[in-house]
């Protein structure tokens, strides 16, 4: 016993050596690893910059030679001074950093797509000399063939001379089909990969992950500690919501893995997300400023990222950004009163990316329910008063253009003919606004879908939505408004096809009352109201850099 005290004081001795020799090697990993990314991208930087000063020369030379135009919008640029105290006043708008945008998926044309496009019009009117590069594997696409889909897909129109495109050749490692076993922790380790690969590219002042990937973040954190970060968060990689799904009966329409935590497989799936759950807790709590687009995103993110940021003393809370959705345009293109109500066809509509989590096929088979409930509608070919179904999404790739053909193939076992539903592909705007001007239901089917930009859209538009009981639409979008419903719920075939059959079997006035409603709760979500609380949380990002520079 008399050498205890000794074998104790070796003991400790021996655990803070080796405590201290692992935090220098990570130092010296995270110094060689930063300034080998630095000196690899630095050139790049300097010919970036200066291209853009030549682009923006040729620009305004262009603009003095054209005939003026009205609005003048880039030449007065609009003066926001929604960002701090500290840093809101005019004198800021001088700011002339690099703003890297992590979107390997920029020209998807979805949701996501939306509110980066909207963030970068937001940022060059807030800061106008600041650099926009967005970090892309869009290589079939050159700068202002991506721009043009922006303005034609968004009705968005950008200042192309700060905006670069760093065009990323390691995207594979980010897609699913790369990693068909251990999904998600594969995506993960590849969006490392990736991450290397853009900061290969350009080390920016500030870098913004838009997409999701929060281990492309603590990677920047890690090799770049002074780098202010920020992520916009769709959705959570991992949430409880998930991780209760894998016991729950696949009839409850919980998502793709709903019902998969039965036996050893499943016990395994449910140990491998749990410790997957852990280490996406981790690499979340190293963000700087955290966005969300929802209510129940945020909730989830709060959960799994709020007791790291607290131990990491992170200051900023989450926030909650409502995606900018394009309200006033709709409302302004589309009439709401009982002319418009006449005009009105049978039509449930559905705007949504040709992805698996949208779950197409469940509306597919609600509305042949559905028409089989109506006394014959399924038998009938055309005719007025025929209830049609519209789907509008866009394709990134072959395997959304091989869903859309198994889409189809289901459509026709169900016996759903041409004339009773219709499939439209990469619509532009002008196209979105004729149907949202025509249709009468706006559906979603995505369980847990984050927030719903198009649910806000059919309500914009006076659609009346019938959503799943899940997520953002339940609890941000489709809520009680000034004294009434502004849509229905459901998440089963039979639920969705009752609540066709309510909407469309209601009285002319009721109905439009309802729209009215709906409409006004979409004026909640428009895109000046995510300007506003973007600029905030940005601007809290260029004060971090300012103060680094004293």
């Amino acid at each position: 016993m008399a050498g205890m005290p000794a074998f104790s004081w070796t003991l400790a001795n021996s655990i803070l050596i080796i405590s201290l020799s692992a935090l220098i090697s990570k130092l010296l990993l995270q110094a060689v690893v930063g300034w080998y990314l630095r000196r690899r991208a630095s050139s790049r930087k300097i010919t970036i910059l200066a291209r853009v000063k030549l682009e923006e020369a040729q620009y305004q030379l262009s603009a003095s030679q054209s005939p003026k135009t009205d609005d003048g919008e880039w030449e007065k640029v609009e003066k926001h001074t929604a960002g701090s105290a500290k840093n809101g006043g005019e004198a800021d708008d001088e700011w002339e950093g690099t703003i890297g945008f992590f979107h390997p998926f920029c020209n998807a044309g979805g949701g996501g797509e939306r509110v980066l496009w909207a963030a970068i019009k937001a940022t060059q009117k807030r800061w106008p000399k600041a650099v926009c590069c967005i970090y892309t594997g869009d290589h079939e696409a050159g700068k202002y063939e991506i721009l043009q889909r922006v303005q034609t897909r968004f009705n968005i129109e950008l200042h192309p001379p700060t905006v670069v495109f760093l065009y990323l050749s390691t995207r594979h490692y980010v897609l699913s089909s790369t990693w068909p076993h251990f999904t998600l922790l594969g995506q993960s380790l590849g969006s490392i990969v990736l991450a290397f690969d853009a900061f290969s590219l350009l080390v920016p002042d500030i870098f913004i992950d838009t997409m999701g990937y929060a281990f492309v973040l603590a990677f920047s954190k890690f090799c770049f500690p002074k780098i202010p970060t920020g992520a916009y968060v769709h959705y959570p990689t991992i949430s409880t919501d998930m991780l209760g799904s894998l016991d729950t009966s696949p009839a409850l329409g919980k998502g793709l893995n709903a019902g998969t935590g039965k036996g050893l497989r499943g016990i395994l799936k449910k140990r491998y997300w749990h410790l997957f759950a852990n280490l996406y807790s981790r690499v979340g709590g190293s963000v700087d400023i955290v966005m969300t687009n929802s209510s129940w995103t945020a909730s989830h993110i709060r959960t799994l990222w709020g007791p790291v940021r607290t131990k990491r003393r992170k200051p900023h809370a989450v926030s909650v950004v409502f995606p900018p959705c394009a309200v006033d345009d709709i409302i302004n293109a589309i009439p709401l009163n009982a002319e418009s109500e006449a005009k009105r066809e049978p039509t449930v509509l559905y705007i949504a990316q040709f992805r698996p989590e949208k779950n197409h096929a469940l509306l597919l088979r609600s509305f042949a329910r559905f028409l089989k409930s109506q006394s014959g509608l399924q038998k009938k070919e055309e005719g007025p008063g025929l209830p049609k179904l519209v789907l509008i999404g866009s394709v990134r790739d072959a395997s959304d253009a091989t869903r859309v053909y198994e889409l189809r193939l289901l459509a026709h076992e169900l016996h759903l003919t041409p004339n009773h539903i219709t499939f439209i592909t990469d619509a532009s705007f002008p196209t979105i606004l004729s149907h949202l001007a025509a249709a009468s239901v706006g559906a979603n089917c995505m369980w847990n879908e984050h927030f719903g930009i198009g649910v806000v859209e059919y309500q914009a538009a006076g659609l009346i939505p019938v959503v799943n009981d899940s997520g953002g639409p339940k609890m941000d979008i489709v809520i009680a408004w000034e004294g009434g419903e502004t849509g229905f719920k459901a998440s089963t075939e039979e639920g969705y096809a009752e609540c066709f059959a309510q909407v469309l079997g209601m009285d002319g006035e009721d109905r439009l009352e309802m729209r009215k409603r709906a409409r006004g709760r979409a004026r909640a979500f428009g895109e000046e109201e995510f300007e506003k609380r973007w600029i905030d949380e940005v601007g809290r990002l260029v004060e971090m850099v300012a103060e680094e520079r004293k």
